[in-house]
Formats: C-alpha cells, structure tokens, sequence
C-alpha cells in the first residue's frame, strides 16, 4: 500500500472574497489530478473538513462543500475539524497507523494555516511528509503585517515561505507532476 493522500479543507467557503487575493488558481486542479492517481492506485486517501465554529465564517453551511475537483466518492473518509491541525479532534492519526501508513503526501487549503499545521505535526508524529506544493494555495488575509508597519505580502509571498519553511525539516516539497512521476 502506498502513501496516504490528505487533501486539507479544499471548500467552496474559499472561493469567498473576504479571503483576499489569492495565489495559485489552479491547485484544486493539481489536488483533483493526485486524487485521480490514488484513486486508480486504489490507496488511501483522507478528505479533510473545516467546520468553522466562528460567527459568519465562510467556513459554515454550503462553505463546508468540498469542491468539485477533489468531491469524495462514497466510501472515501471524511474527517470533520474546527481548528487548523487535521490530527486535532479527528482519528486521522489513529487510522493512519490502523492501516501501517508511515508516510503521507499532503495539499489544500491554505498554505500557511491548515496545510502547515497538519505537516507539521504529521512529521512531529513521525510521518514522513510530501507537501504537493502546487496543490496548495494562500491568500492576502493569511498574513497580517501590521506588526512591521502594515508592509502587506502577496498571496505567492506568502505561500513561498509557508512551503520554504516546511521543506526540508517537515516536508519533502514537490510539486504532483513530481510526485504522480515517482509513484509505482
């Protein structure tokens, strides 16, 4: 059995403006063509939800559908969260190691918050961590710089140094053609 695919929070409540400008417009199409490749391999693979428990979040309601290019098909796992670390408030570790997966290839939405989080710990549990980088995207409202005089980033800054500072110490970043190309 191969890696586990964890495609993070890939939700129509993103496609709301209040999010900002966002890089990377194609990365449900680059999540969509890793998912067509487990799923002809038959590996496992794990959708993850972001339920928002916050007042008026675009995370609510119809903002909780999973978007066209990644749907999950009947029989595929849905795990439901409301915090940024898939493994927090889920059995998502606990499955993982049910089925001897010791490693996991990683993408969604967004860069810096649920994708980072979730790598993060997937490497601080001990699995060894792909980050399809190009099956994730930020967005201007992931990054707030009024700490350095309000000097705001782009979304491709953002995402840049969210991948830069998980490559290498929590990930492997590649991006899914790399990936599909060294799959057996």
């Amino acid at each position: 059995m191969g890696a586990a695919l964890i495609l993070i929070d890939i939700q129509s409540g993103f496609d709301d403006p209040v999010w900002g400008a966002r890089n990377n417009q194609g990365a449900e199409s680059q999540a969509g063509t890793l998912l067509a490749a487990w799923r002809a391999r038959s590996w496992p693979i794990f959708h993850i939800r972001h339920v928002s428990v916050q007042p008026g979040s675009p995370l609510v309601g119809p903002g909780v559908a999973f978007k066209p290019e990644v749907a999950p098909l009947p029989g595929e796992p849905i795990l439901e969260k409301s915090v940024n670390s898939a493994f927090i408030g889920t059995d998502l570790e606990e499955r993982l190691h049910a089925d001897g997966l010791t490693e996991v290839v990683i993408c969604g939405l967004t860069t810096p918050h649920c994708v980072s989080t979730t790598t993060r710990m997937a490497a601080n549990l001990g699995f060894s961590v792909t980050l399809a980088h190009d099956a994730c995207a930020a967005f201007t409202s992931n990054a707030d710089a009024s700490w350095n005089g309000g000097s705001a980033l782009s979304a491709d800054d953002i995402h840049s140094a969210a991948v830069s500072h998980l490559h290498g110490e929590f990930a492997t970043a590649r991006s899914a053609a790399q990936i599909i190309a060294g799959l057996p």
